[in-house]
């Protein structure tokens, strides 16, 4: 079951011709999500072959580099046609303000856009084996993270073993690693403990956006399979970092280091690092010891499981 992250957009507040404003997009076995809109992820999705059939929207906080490409995403959508709802999900007091932007000019969208608050700590999304989560993030207006975290998965089938217990070739296979019992022609029941692992983790995806490192961005990527944390400067910028609420190459590490995640994206690039963004992903390796990435538009990861590596 694939989990493919595309980087849409890894700049900071001001583009520049290699990186667009913050726009990350995710395909979970054909759910494709869409992690804030900012100007531009309209062209992205196009130029890096993401497709348009986004039905949920999660907007980390109302900073103009984070949304203002939302009311040309809707009117390109609108203009294909497209008739299923788009969920927009956005902190707590703030979707007044998202209604006027999707209608900022003068445009009523051709499908039914639906604006829903969540608080930190709240699931967002429940989708089909998987579930989106907001959680309270550090910025200089209300913001928050996302965190997207499959269900467990069945434990290993030992057929081996089902076959020596006599379990026939078949369906039975099916209903005893779904968890059932199966009763054999003898009379015999063997239940699915007797043939089935304990479960197995699901994947888990971390999305900060604009961010302070703190503890609780710890907690909940605590053994994540992949966090994506802004890490908008170079540790020499560090007193920039701290007045305008963002975080260092190197304070991303260290956050990741604690979580003990297996992967590090960096995103949220400030433009002076237009010419050579290196100091930032040096500073994160000197950190974090894991995989360490400092994507541009248009890379995509596939996020294997945990104990398979596909």
């Amino acid at each position: 079951m694939s989990l493919r992250v595309t980087f849409l957009g890894t700049g900071g507040a001001v583009p520049t011709v290699e990186r667009a404003p913050s726009a990350l997009f995710v395909n979970r076995e054909g759910d494709r999500l869409l992690f804030d809109c900012g100007e531009g992820t309209q062209r992205g999705i196009m130029r890096y072959g993401t497709g348009f059939g986004i039905d949920h929207l999660f907007v980390s906080h109302l900073h103009g580099d984070h949304v203002l490409g939302i009311p040309g995403l809707v009117q390109t959508l609108g203009f294909n046609d497209r008739e299923d709802p788009l969920t927009i999900h956005c902190p707590p007091g703030t979707r007044d303000d998202l209604h006027d932007l999707v209608h900022a000019v003068g445009h009523d969208p051709a499908f039914r856009i639906r604006i829903e608050e969540v608080a930190p700590g709240e699931v967002t999304f429940d989708g089909d084996g998987y579930t989106v989560s907001a959680f309270e993030t550090t910025h200089r207006t209300r913001s928050q993270g996302y965190v997207l975290e499959e269900d467990d998965r069945p434990g290993r089938f030992d057929r081996p073993k089902a076959e020596a217990l006599g379990v026939p070739v078949g369906p039975a296979f099916g209903r005893l690693h779904a968890g059932e019992s199966v009763e054999l022609d003898d009379g015999t029941v063997v239940e699915s403990d007797q043939v089935v692992g304990p479960p197995r983790p699901g994947r888990t995806l971390v999305y900060t956006a604009d961010t302070r490192p703190r503890e609780r961005t710890v907690e909940v990527a605590e053994g994540a399979d992949l966090l994506v944390h802004d890490a908008t400067f170079a540790d020499d910028m560090a007193d920039r970092a701290r007045d305008t609420a963002h975080s260092t190459g190197r304070e991303a590490g260290g956050v990741a280091a604690r979580a003990g995640v297996e992967r590090l994206a960096l995103v949220h690039v400030s433009s002076r690092y237009a010419g050579d963004a290196s100091p930032i992903l040096r500073d994160a390796r000197d950190a974090f010891d894991g995989e360490c990435l400092l994507p541009d538009d248009g890379d995509r990861i596939e996020v294997p499981y945990p104990d398979t590596g596909e």
